[in-house]
């Protein structure tokens, strides 16, 4: 079994948690729609999770919808008392399996609602507001309202910690103005660095980054580079990605997601994995070869 305390923690919200975690969002169907093809085997993705040291779980209740959430509440309730279940709000789905905005006070209300009573819970540890702008990026553009309506569900006691998904640097500040903010989850990778100076900018004030996509999303991560350093060092190239992550700011949490046992545990052996300076540089210049001009 993985030894995922060799990454280190990192403070989420109140609590420390492993820089390791798991993202629920591979539990759904096809499209993060829909039931699992294998049910049993998702509810002992999250028990050998937890077994493995994993106190870090993200999900939302528009995965699926409800899915992934009513399965963690089955595989995992009464929860472990270090667990930290981390989720978001601000979308719906609909039949089409289309993903659509649901940003009012009315919806974010409904939605704090939704996760409460599918997980189990009387209050989220985490509540991430998902602003959304494009598909993989955040647009400029004021979130006031939006922070004001879940500060309000945090002030009446629905959620201890507000998070935000999606986000600009500026409307970072806008919501720190509004309430505390103790994470932020943006599209980042080995090759989507967009958030280099964001994350910089959070690890001076102690607040944790959350990529999503960590190994690319719908479109794994391709490189000849990252294959051959993967193939030199007797790892996987995913594995390689994830600990590329791990080592290259310690406020980063990541939280890979799968569907299979076997893939969890090669996901969770990435904290262990590795890396010396100069695979790293090898690794940075990849980023670099990806945006140069062809």
């Amino acid at each position: 079994m993985s030894d995922i305390s060799r990454a280190g923690t990192f403070r989420l919200g109140h609590r420390d948690v492993k820089r390791m975690g798991y993202g629920a969002m591979q539990l759904a169907g096809p499209g993060v729609y829909g039931p699992p093809k294998d049910r049993n085997e998702a509810i002992a993705v999250l028990r050998e999770a937890i077994a493995s040291g994993v106190d870090h779980i993200d999900t939302s209740d528009f995965y699926g919808p409800y899915v992934t959430n009513e399965i963690i509440r089955d595989a995992l309730y009464p929860y472990p008392e270090d667990l930290v279940i981390v989720t978001k709000l601000g979308a719906r789905r609909t039949a089409d399996k289309a993903w659509l905005p649901a940003m009012s006070a009315t919806e974010l209300r409904e939605g704090i609602e939704g996760n409460l009573e599918r997980l189990r819970l009387e209050q989220v540890e985490v509540a991430n507001l998902r602003i959304m702008g494009s598909v993989h990026g955040p647009t400029e553009g004021s979130i006031g309202q939006k922070v004001e309506a879940i500060a309000s569900l945090q002030q009446q006691g629905l959620i201890r910690h507000v998070g935000l998904s999606n986000v600009t640097a500026a409307q970072l500040r806008e919501a720190q103005a509004i309430t505390p903010i103790v994470c932020v989850q943006n599209h980042y990778n080995l090759v989507h660095r967009e958030d280099d100076a964001l994350i910089d900018i959070l690890a001076e004030q102690g607040i944790a980054y959350v990529p999503f996509f960590p190994l690319g999303g719908f479109s794994p991560l391709q490189s000849q580079e990252l294959n051959a350093i993967a193939a030199e060092i007797g790892a996987t190239p995913m594995q390689v990605a994830l600990a590329w992550l791990l080592r290259r700011s310690a406020n980063i949490l990541l939280i890979p997601g799968t569907s299979t046992r076997a893939h969890l545990r090669e996901n969770l052996a990435a904290a262990q994995l590795p890396l010396p300076k100069e695979l790293l540089e090898r690794l940075n210049a990849i980023a670099a070869a990806a945006v140069e001009p062809v």
